[in-house]
C-alpha cells in the first residue's frame, strides 16, 4: 500500500539521521581537527621532490599549449605499471598533486598510495584528496585522523549518504527508499593529476585488484599517462568537484566529527597497518625511483601526439536539463560512433547499451557498408557484477541482429596477459619491454589451485561483489577497461561504461586522442582481448529443426517483458576455437564451422541448472537496467 511503503521510508530516514550534529557542532569539529594540523614542512626547496625526466619533460609540454600543442601519452595496461606512475609522479611532485577516486581502500595498494600522499603533504606540496564516499575509506578513526593530519593535506567526500562518512546497512536502504536518485548520482571519476603539467586516468581506482595484487580475482583495467597541455582542463574539472556542494570536508562528517568532538580533535592513531605482502612494497617502492627502469616501462612505449581533448562530466550533471544545457559525455560518445565510417572497436566490462547508443548503432547498421562493430566485454564466469551480464544476456539478440555487433565474451583464465612481475615467479623481476604474452611462470598453461573451493580463491578483504563460481580454480581476471576506437584514428579511454548508469547517474571523464599510430595501438590491444584464445565468440546458435522461426519470435516477444523472460531457448550461445583450427577465424557461418565448438551461454560457470539460474536473475533484474 503507498502509505504503508511511504511510512516505512520515513522511519528509515528518521533513524539513519538520528546521528546527525547541528552545524554549530560541525564547525567546532572542523575546527578541532584544523588545530591540529601541524605546519611545518620538511622541505623548503620546492618540496624536495625526487628527480624526474618525466616531469621534466611534463613541464616542456606543457608550454606548447596554444595552435600546436603537444602530449605525451601512455598506455598503461599492466598493473605494476600504472602504480609505478603513480607512485613516481606523487613523488616527483613539487607544488600540488589532486587524486579523484571513486574507490580508495585501506589495502595494501590503499596504504601504499595514502602514505606517499601524507609524506608528499608533509615535505610541501599541497595534496587534495576527492573521494566518492560510497565504496571510500569505512574507518571513521582513520578518517578522523586524516582530518588532522596536515596543514598541506585535505580530503573531502562527494555525495555522503546522510551526511556521514560510513553507510550502514539500514542507511543504505534508506538511502533507496528515500532518495533514489540523488542516493545513486555518484562521483565514477578517476584522476590523479600532479603539478598541473602531468596526469593519469582511466578505469582504475584505488585498490589492489586493480593493480593485479589480488590472490583470487584481479581486474584487466587500462589507465592513460598523459603529459602536456591537457592537465589544464583536468585541473578545471578538479576544482568544478572540490568546490561543489555535495563534497563535503571530512571534518563536517557526522560521524567523523562526533569522533573528534569525543576525542578533542586528537583521535587514537591506528596502529601500523596490516599488510599482506611486505615485501611487495617494498619492492614497488623501490622500483618508483629506477630512472632506467621508468624510463623502459613508460616512456620509451609512450606516443607524442597533437589532438588530446579532455571531456568530463560537471558536478551539476543530474541538475542539467533543457535545450541550453552542455553537453554530457555520453554525448559526445555518441556523436563519435555516429561519424563512424570503417570500424567501431568497443571495450566495456558491462554491454548495457543505452536507448539513446541503440538508435546510433541501428544508424550504422543500416550504412550499406555498415561499419564493423566489435565488442569486448565480460562473460558470466569473468565479471563480478553477475545482476548486470544478466541484464545484458537478456538483450543479446537485439545487439547481434539489430544492432550487428560482434560480441568477444573475456575468459576468466585468458591464455593472453600484458607481462607483470607480480605474475612472475620472483616479484622482483621487471620482464622486457612490455606487450603481451602466454601468461608465465606458475600460471603458464595450468590454472592453479588457490584456497577455497568454489574457484574465486580467497576472498578480498575489500570485495564488494564476489564472481559466480567456476569449474576450475585459480585467480580469477575479469575485464574492468573502458576505451573505444573509431576508424583507427580516434581513440577514447576513461571512465564512461557505455552503458545507461555512466549515462544518467554517474559522473564521468574521458580522454579523447585523434591519433592514428595510438589508435592503431590501443585497438591492437582490445583485438587481443577478444581473440579466441583470450574471449568466447558469442553467435548465432545453430537453428532448431521446423520451430525455429517459431522460436526465434517466442524469444524476441520475451525480451520486451520487463519481467518473466523466462524462455529457455536463446538466440546466441557462445563458441570456442577448435585445437584442430589454430589460425580460424569467426564468419557469419561459425554455427556449422568444424573449427568452432559450441560451448553454451555460460561456459565454466559451476551452478546447478546455470541456464535457470541466469534466467531467474534476467527476469526479476531487469527493471533494475538503469542503475545497474
Amino acid at each position: 500500500m503507498p502509505w504503508l511503503r511511504a511510512a516505512a521510508a520515513l522511519a528509515m530516514v528518521a533513524l539513519a539521521g538520528c546521528a546527525q550534529l547541528p552545524v554549530v557542532q560541525l564547525d567546532q569539529a572542523q575546527a578541532l581537527a584544523e588545530n591540529q594540523r601541524p605546519q611545518v614542512s620538511a622541505c623548503s626547496n620546492d618540496a624536495c621532490p625526487a628527480p624526474s625526466t618525466l616531469i621534466e619533460d611534463a613541464r616542456a609540454l606543457a608550454e606548447t599549449a596554444g595552435a600546436t600543442p603537444r602530449h605525451r601519452v601512455t598506455l598503461l595496461e599492466r598493473g605494476d605499471d600504472a602504480l609505478l606512475a603513480r607512485l613516481h609522479l606523487i613523488r616527483a611532485a613539487r607544488h600540488s598533486i589532486e587524486l579523484q577516486s571513486f574507490i580508495f581502500v585501506e589495502d595494501d595498494v590503499g596504504w601504499l598510495m595514502l602514505n606517499e600522499l601524507l609524506n608528499a603533504a608533509r615535505r610541501g606540496v599541497k595534496v587534495r584528496l576527492l573521494l566518492d564516499q560510497l565504496f571510500s575509506f569505512d574507518d571513521v578513526q582513520l578518517l578522523a585522523a586524516m582530518a588532522g593530519a596536515h596543514e598541506n593535506f585535505q580530503t573531502r567526500l562527494y555525495n555522503p549518504t546522510f551526511g556521514k562518512a560510513t553507510t550502514k546497512p539500514l542507511e543504505f536502504a534508506a538511502g533507496i527508499v528515500c532518495c533514489f536518485r540523488r542516493f545513486n548520482q555518484r562521483m565514477h571519476n578517476k584522476l590523479l593529476r600532479v603539478d598541473g603539467v602531468a596526469a593519469i586516468t582511466g578505469g582504475r581506482n584505488v585498490q589492489g585488484r586493480y593493480f593485479d595484487w589480488e590472490p583470487d580475482f584481479n581486474y584487466r583495467d587500462r589507465d592513460l599517462l598523459i603529459l602536456g597541455p591537457t592537465a589544464d582542463a583536468m585541473g578545471e574539472s578538479f576544482e568544478a568537484f572540490w568546490d561543489h556542494p555535495l563534497s563535503v570536508p571530512i571534518a563536517r562528517l557526522h560521524d567523523v566529527a562526533q569522533v573528534l568532538l569525543d576525542t578533542g580533535g586528537r583521535p587514537a592513531r591506528r596502529p601500523r597497518p596490516q599488510l599482506d605482502r611486505v615485501e611487495r612494497v617494498v619492492a614497488v617502492s623501490a622500483m618508483a625511483d629506477d630512472s632506467a627502469l621508468l624510463q623502459r616501462r613508460l616512456m620509451a612505449p609512450s606516443f607524442e601526439v597533437a589532438g588530446v581533448s579532455f571531456v568530463a562530466d560537471g558536478p551539476d550533471k543530474h541538475a542539467e536539463s533543457g535545450a541550453d544545457s552542455p553537453a554530457g559525455l555520453d554525448t559526445h560518445l555518441r556523436d563519435l560512433v555516429r561519424d563512424a565510417r570503417h570500424s567501431v572497436v568497443l571495450q566495456t566490462p558491462y554491454l548495457v547499451i543505452s536507448k539513446p547508443a541503440r538508435r546510433v548503432f541501428r544508424e550504422l547498421r543500416r550504412r550499406q557498408p555498415a561499419p564493423e562493430v566489435l565488442v569486448s566485454t565480460n562473460s558470466l564466469a569473468a565479471t563480478d557484477a553477475w545482476p548486470v551480464y544478466a541484464i545484458s544476456h537478456k538483450y543479446k539478440r537485439t545487439y547481434l541482429r539489430q544492432l550487428g555487433m560482434d560480441i568477444r565474451e573475456y575468459k576468466p583464465y585468458p591464455e593472453r596477459l600484458p607481462l607483470s612481475p607480480w605474475l612472475a615467479a620472483d616479484p622482483l623481476s621487471s620482464p622486457g619491454d612490455g606487450g603481451f604474452a602466454p601468461v608465465v611462470s606458475e600460471w603458464q598453461g595450468s590454472r592453479p589451485e588457490m584456497i577455497g573451493s568454489d574457484g574465486a580463491g580467497s576472498a578480498s578483504r575489500f570485495a564488494r561483489d564476489r564472481p559466480v563460481p567456476l569449474e576450475a580454480t585459480g585467480r580469477r581476471t575479469g575485464l574492468h577497461a573502458k576505451s573505444m576506437v573509431i576508424d583507427q584514428r580516434i581513440a577514447v579511454v576513461g571512465s564512461h561504461n557505455f552503458d545507461p548508469r555512466s549515462d544518467d547517474l554517474n559522473t564521468e571523464i574521458a580522454v579523447i586522442v585523434e591519433d592514428p599510430e595510438f589508435a592503431a595501438a590501443l585497438e591492437a590491444v582490445i583485438r587481443t582481448d577478444a581473440a579466441p584464445d583470450n574471449a568466447w565468440v558469442v553467435a548465432r546458435r545453430p537453428a532448431i529443426p521446423v520451430l525455429s522461426g517459431l522460436n526465434y519470435q517466442i524469444g524476441k516477444l520475451f525480451e520486451k517483458l520487463p519481467l518473466f523472460d523466462l524462455w529457455p531457448f536463446r538466440y546466441h550461445t557462445s563458441y570456442q576455437r577448435s585445437p584442430d583450427c589454430p589460425e580460424a577465424e569467426p564468419d557469419d557461418n561459425i554455427a556449422r564451422s568444424p573449427c568452432w565448438e559450441a560451448v553454451g551461454a555460460f561456459p565454466d560457470v559451476d551452478v546447478r541448472f546455470k541456464s535457470l539460474y541466469t534466467r531467474l536473475m534476467t527476469a526479476f533484474g531487469s527493471g533494475l537496467e538503469p542503475i545497474l
